[in-house]
């Protein structure tokens, strides 16, 4: 009997319980009908790389959808749609704009809101300027923060209208003559702003036979290897005989008996126009009489190990003496062979450490 009345009572609460409205829930949808967008705003966030690049978050109370039309562009490229939270971003040259942003509600009434964007390049910094030559021929290649291109002027013509280099490029430029040249690099920053660098560059003519020290439009490149081998550029000690040049070779030999210069040559010497090498050569000291002077062909482009090396031995002191190095009598050597390294030793026996010679006036005879 007791369970029947606790029954009873559990059927009357159910009953009574579905009869009742829902308390704060009903459904009523009307009010979707009058949503309206409010607080309608921007963020505008403007790189400063020079890409370009801004970032458009669309704010705004209510909003369903945005529609963000850039200002810039055509087609599908000019407007972009935007949920509630999110951004679009597009890139602009510098300029000026008119950003157009477009709410949606949830009932789907629109409003428009438009904002003005100014975007700034900023000038390009740290320029760097790589510039190498080859006789004549230079090669320029640039890097600069935030640049967008670049502009080079060779400095060897007055009016020059820059010569346009792209990022990671390399341009080259041949002069007529040799000189000293102010390259001037702007860096373009791909709107109004620039920056500029000047690099200061000599200009050679070509380095080979003959040599003879005395023109200033030619480096005479002696390089050299060894202990305390030098070789240097220098007054004639003794500006009389065979010699009165007034700048002469002056070599001073290393610790070691290889010992030497080297020199690579923009003009080859070509056998085919003269097997004979002739120096004039000077030293002060007897004691180097019948001492030779090495004279090395080297990177040759058909004899084996591209190599041919000659002595000749100093028969004087105190005046300035030919030395002639007569390649002919090396029967390996092509006629036509093309050599494009010179190369110096002297003395090459374990004493000579120290001792100064000097050389000049190089020519090939037949």
């Amino acid at each position: 009997m007791k369970k029947i009345s606790i029954i009873s009572g559990l059927l009357a609460l159910i009953v009574g319980t579905t009869g009742c409205q829902k308390d704060g829930i009903d459904d009523d949808t009307s009010f979707l009908s009058t949503a309206a967008v409010a607080n309608t705003g921007k963020v505008f966030e403007i790189s400063n790389d020079n890409s370009g690049n801004v970032k458009i978050t669309p704010t705004g109370e209510g909003a369903s959808s945005f529609i963000v039309k850039f200002g810039h562009g055509t087609g599908t490229a000019s407007e972009a749609e935007v949920k509630p939270g999110f951004y679009a971003t597009h890139a602009y040259p510098e300029g000026s704009y008119t950003v157009t942003i477009i709410s949606k509600s949830l009932s789907g009434t629109e409003s428009t809101a438009t904002y003005p964007l100014q975007v700034t390049y900023r000038a390009p910094e740290n320029i760097n300027v790589t510039a190498s030559t080859d006789v004549h021929i230079l090669k320029v290649k640039a890097t600069a923060l935030y640049a967008a291109s670049y502009l080079v002027y060779f400095g060897d013509v007055s009016n020059e209208t820059g010569t346009p280099l792209a990022s990671g490029a390399e341009i080259s430029h041949t002069y007529t003559t040799a000189g000293n040249y102010d390259v001037k690099v702007v860096a373009l920053s791909g709107g109004a702003a620039k920056s500029e660098k000047v690099t200061p560059v000599r200009i050679y003519d070509a380095f080979g036979f003959p040599i003879t020290f005395d023109l200033s439009t030619i480096n005479y490149f002696f390089g050299t290897f060894g202990d305390n081998q030098q070789f240097s550029l220098v007054d004639n000690p003794n500006p009389s005989g065979l010699n009165a040049s007034a700048k002469v070779g002056k070599f001073t030999r290393g610790n070691q008996g290889w010992s030497g210069t080297y020199s690579p040559l923009n003009t080859t010497i070509d056998m085919a126009q003269g097997k004979k090498i002739k120096v004039l050569a000077y030293n002060s000291d007897p004691a180097l009489i019948g001492k030779s002077l090495n004279v090395e062909l080297e990177a040759g482009s058909s004899i084996k190990n591209g190599v041919a090396v000659l002595k000749t031995a100093f028969t004087t002191s105190g005046a300035w003496e030919e030395l002639v190095f007569d390649f002919g009598t090396i029967a390996a050597i092509p006629a036509d062979e093309k050599f494009k390294q010179l190369v110096l030793r002297f003395n090459d026996a374990t004493d000579g450490a120290g001792a100064v010679i000097y050389v000049d006036n190089f020519r090939q005879t037949n």
